[in-house]
């Protein structure tokens, strides 16, 4: 049976969803919050943001209030609240967000049209569709899926798309040392050829 275009684009946003939350599988509370870069992305935090921005499209966009208090957005919240979790605030308190901004995310999904039409307050361009946040939405996730496969990765090494498929080629540990310092030597020896061009006189 053909999936319709509904089931389509809900199944993608629940897949990229699911790739940044199992991300935190298997760490404790400090690797889950650790900054691992000079903007200071962590993991927690883009489960928190992620969540925060879900409840907000498929909630208020449609005139469909979630109920759930989000402070880290009010207008005298401190930069980038939504992006960390306080020590005050548990990690599995930020994953029953996310898992509460999935369901009413499939109860809007349930109950509207596709091009049922709602506003985004902090857009330009209104109204919108619901096809048009789904999408949006997804696209949100995927990018911060992205986010925390690199943090992942420089926390524990772990790595993949899905634990059931990670899309990785099967090699061992010591494949892949060779194959970074073959990386490690190709840009050198880039960089080593357009200094050299640089310094040839026209």
């Amino acid at each position: 049976m053909i999936a319709s275009e509904k089931d389509l684009l809900r199944a993608k946003l629940d897949e990229a969803r699911g790739a940044l939350l199992w991300k935190l599988d298997g760490l404790g509370e400090y690797e889950l919050r650790r900054p691992m870069t000079p903007t200071g992305t962590n993991l927690l935090g883009l489960v928190k943001h992620t969540a925060s921005v879900e409840l907000d499209y498929f909630g208020r966009v449609f005139g469909r209030p979630t109920g759930i208090p989000l402070p880290w957005f009010a207008d005298d919240a401190e930069p980038n609240a939504d992006m960390w979790a306080p020590a005050d605030q548990t990690s599995a308190e930020i994953i029953a967000l996310s898992r509460a901004a999935a369901e009413r995310t499939a109860a809007t999904i349930d109950a509207l049209d596709l091009d049922a039409e709602g506003t985004v307050p902090w857009w330009a361009r209104n109204p919108v569709t619901l096809r048009q946040i789904i999408v949006h939405v997804t696209a949100e996730y995927a990018r911060h899926a992205g986010h925390a496969d690199i943090v992942r990765e420089l926390i524990d090494g772990a790595a993949g798309m899905r634990p059931d498929a990670t899309n990785l080629p099967a090699v061992d540990g010591e494949w892949l040392a060779d194959y970074r310092q073959r990386l490690e030597a190709a840009a050198h020896e880039a960089a080593r050829r357009s200094d050299a061009r640089v310094r040839i006189p026209a």
